[in-house]
């Protein structure tokens, strides 16, 4: 800086008697603006949904340090990443990079190692404390559904894959069908969902050996007394709706694995196609999936109640089924509107849709089975948090939830990410922010079609290229592609 006071060569009018700073302690400055607000704008909108406590520097170890990836950035960056389009470490990267960019900072490297050996210090037992407070804030939503207001939460499984490497195909190996070198591995996964609201409650993880049932057994504490269990056949069992109801729990379920009981051997005709119906226990042989003591320790006899369920929508696969329940009161609890919750059961469907195909866990990403369990549960935290906005949107707007679509709020999510970013922005400007990204997510409600045909088939074919039915290394590829037609896997 130039001394326009050489009489007073220490005097400077400009800094008001106070000594200039240093290029290094302007740049320190910058780089703790850049530590500080370079992967924080997503938190901007979701830091109220995630308590800055669990994000504090621990007080000793790999995370106590205040670096460009602390504890809090790293945390942020991931959640990012999981809601970006691309999904890749490199995009992180490429944020930091921009950001630098913009603030006159010496653009980092483009090395992902450093932000990669960050997320394996991230603590999994941390992570699930903030799945946990996700779903006791998403808890707190009241119902607004039919059946007395009682909270319905809807059970499904679902698979994933990820990359094929020797500690990944060791915890969830591939399909026994599948040669060694030509598949991935793949993991199953059983979750709870609120119906009314899409709110991820819980989930368990296996392998491919796992049934969904023993993965639903390990998720009963989610439940408290009063809920409503909603399930498809694949949960019919004897076991689960006896242990439920001596919770308190009651179930709606597909028939399965049992003939219908006729009218004729039925305890009470209830109305057209609504039986009161006895299931004695079934025999115990050693393939059960619990013990003998388990077993005695069940009821003799079960009553239900069974409902024929007709299916008049053209173009569904069935025409018709049964469901039962433990709900035995059918004036409490009409047919038909127990019929109708049935199909609501199909949103069950879509949650896992919009976690898998929106956000893209469809296919993992982490070579590794704790950054794998860290990846999931990473999912889990981001959708709940966008579910929740999605809430609070839906309050504003004056709409229900269920209409709100969430690729839709997950796009204008991602677009208002850089505007909110801003370090001169006010509250009152950030607070208009907010609000506008509200109107974004609830200007386009999703239409409703009920009945309408949803069949589960691909109407683009692939492309003609030959399946991998041997390693790598002994593939032998087809010479003339264009003669070789792509068969069913």
């Amino acid at each position: 800086m130039k001394n326009t006071t050489p009489m007073f060569p220490g005097f400077h009018l400009q800094t008001l008697r106070r000594k200039p700073r240093s290029a290094q302690q302007k740049l320190a400055e910058k780089m703790v603006l850049l530590k500080q607000k370079s992967f924080k704008q997503i938190g901007e909108v979701f830091e109220k949904f995630i308590p800055h406590s669990f994000l504090k520097p621990e007080q000793t170890g790999a995370m106590s340090r205040r670096r460009i990836f602390s504890k809090e950035n790293t945390f942020w960056a991931f959640f990012s990443q999981v809601l970006d389009a691309d999904g890749g470490c490199k995009e992180v990267i490429r944020k930091l990079q921009s950001y630098a960019s913009i603030k006159g900072i010496k653009v980092p490297s483009s090395s992902t190692a450093s932000y990669c050996t960050a997320r394996t210090k991230l603590d999994e037992k941390m992570l699930s404390r903030i799945l946990e407070h996700t779903v006791d804030r998403l808890e707190e939503m009241p119902e607004t559904g039919s059946l007395n207001n009682r909270r319905v939460i809807v059970v499904d499984g679902t698979g994933v894959t990820m990359p094929d490497t020797p500690e990944n195909q060791e915890v969830w190996p591939q399909p026994s069908a599948q040669k060694p070198g030509c598949g991935f591995p793949s993991a199953r996964i059983c979750a709870c969902f609120q119906l009314e609201n899409g709110a991820l409650l819980s989930y368990a993880i296996g392998n491919k050996k796992s049934n969904e049932l023993p993965l639903f057994r390990k998720q009963w504490k989610r439940f408290k007394p009063g809920d409503i269990f909603l399930g498809d056949k694949g949960f019919c069992s004897y076991f689960d709706l006896a242990n439920l109801e001596k919770q308190g729990i009651d179930s709606v379920i597909t028939l399965a694995r049992r003939a219908p009981v006729r009218a004729a051997r039925s305890l009470k005709i209830l109305g057209s196609n609504d039986l009161l119906i006895a299931w004695p226990r079934p025999k115990y042989n050693a393939k059960l999936s619990y013990s003998r003591g388990a077993w005695e320790a069940l009821p003799e006899e079960l009553t239900l109640r069974q409902i024929r369920v007709t299916v008049k929508h053209p173009g569904f696969r069935t025409q018709g089924f049964h469901i039962v329940t433990t709900l035995l009161d059918a004036m409490q609890y009409p047919a038909e509107e127990l019929a109708e919750l049935y199909f609501k059961r199909w949103d069950v469907e879509l949650f896992f849709r919009d976690i898998k195909t929106t956000m893209g866990m469809d296919v993992l990403r982490c070579r590794t089975p704790e950054m794998i369990r860290k990846e999931v549960l990473m999912h889990f935290i981001a959708y709940n948090c966008v579910r929740r906005l999605m809430y609070e949107a839906a309050e504003e707007a004056g709409i229900d939830v269920r209409i709100v679509s969430f690729k839709g709020s997950l796009q204008a999510l991602r677009n208002w990410e850089f505007h909110l970013n801003q370090a001169k922005v006010s509250k009152a400007e950030r607070f208009r922010l907010i609000s506008d990204l509200y109107d974004a997510m609830t200007n386009t409600p999703i239409k409703q079609r009920p009945g309408r045909s949803e069949p589960r088939c691909v109407k683009r074919r692939p492309k003609n290229y030959q399946r991998m039915t041997t390693p790598r290394h002994e593939m032998m590829e087809v010479p003339h592609r264009n003669r070789y037609r792509a068969t069913t896997p």
